[in-house]
């Protein structure tokens, strides 16, 4: 990896808010989460891309492919011999990344879900698997933190979706469950054309809510032997948190300016959760 390349995506992970929990990881544990989200977002960059069908899929057989080779311990590229060095030194299991691929492919195929189970099956693959994978290298003694790693992937996820409802659309891609927008009577043309009204204000409530539960479940199922050894998790609760916060102080109208939290702000909130401070308020 050149310098210039490199100066790119350090920038460009600054400008995320994964880049805030990182901040206090011990080096070893910061590099290997640096190399597992530098190949999530090799996955992401294929099915954000404006690939052909075909092409796609020639990506996604690469993408598995370098994944083989991690796991092989014949990585070819610097970026993949980190993923490769953390998966053995972490003992990270090969399935939360075959999940999520399957993921991957999902949005290669459409994001037509007609019921929140359906979604919640794609939330799992491409978020939920993060976690299972982070909390390999945070370390963990409760078997808790699994269920923990999900239910916060899910409602990340699920603020992920909320927030960029305007920007998937503009690609053509609407998250949101059908049988949530018959249930509000809010059509999805409506949505893609960015129409901000009462019964989108209701339906956005009501995925506020959901996101909302999956925080709590997050909360139960953390063990408190588990709280320091999770704080990089912690940091990502927190800004997520604050950003739905965000949402729905805006009386949940995420069209136009993107709903964002400056960097001095998320830093602020990793600094108080690193201290110890309370995020859910």
């Amino acid at each position: 990896m050149g310098i210039r390349e490199h100066h790119h995506r350090l920038t460009t992970a600054r400008s995320t808010n994964f880049y805030y929990s990182f901040v206090f990881l011990p080096a070893e544990k910061r590099r290997a989460i640096e190399a597992v989200y530098a190949f999530a977002r090799r996955g992401d960059d294929i099915t954000d891309g404006s690939l052909t069908a075909a092409e796609a899929a020639a990506e996604i057989a690469r993408y598995r492919a370098a994944l083989d080779g991690c796991f092989a311990r014949r990585a070819d590229s610097p970026e993949l011999q980190a993923l490769a060095e953390s998966i053995q030194r972490f003992k990270i299991p090969r399935q939360p990344f075959e999940d999520l691929i399957l993921g991957l492919e999902m949005d290669l195929q459409g994001t037509q879900y007609k019921t929140f189970d359906e979604l919640a099956l794609y939330c799992y693959r491409v978020a939920a698997t993060i976690g299972l994978i982070a909390i390999e290298i945070f370390g963990y003694c409760n078997p808790s933190a699994r269920d923990y790693a999900v239910n916060l992937g899910m409602a990340l996820q699920l603020v992920n979706i909320l927030r960029d409802l305007e920007s998937d659309g503009r690609r053509g891609r609407l998250y949101l469950p059908g049988e949530d927008l018959e249930r509000f009577g809010v059509r999805p043309g409506e949505i893609l054309a960015g129409r901000y009204s009462d019964p989108f204000i209701e339906l956005m409530q009501f995925e506020c809510d959901r996101a909302r539960r999956y925080f709590g479940l997050t909360r139960q199922s953390l063990a408190p032997e588990d709280r320091r050894a999770m704080v990089a998790a912690e940091i990502m609760a927190a800004i997520y948190w604050r950003l739905l916060q965000r949402i729905q102080e805006r009386r949940y109208n995420v069209f136009g300016q993107r709903v964002r939290l400056a960097r001095p702000h998320k830093f602020w909130i990793a600094l108080s959760v690193y201290l110890g401070f309370e995020w859910r308020r």
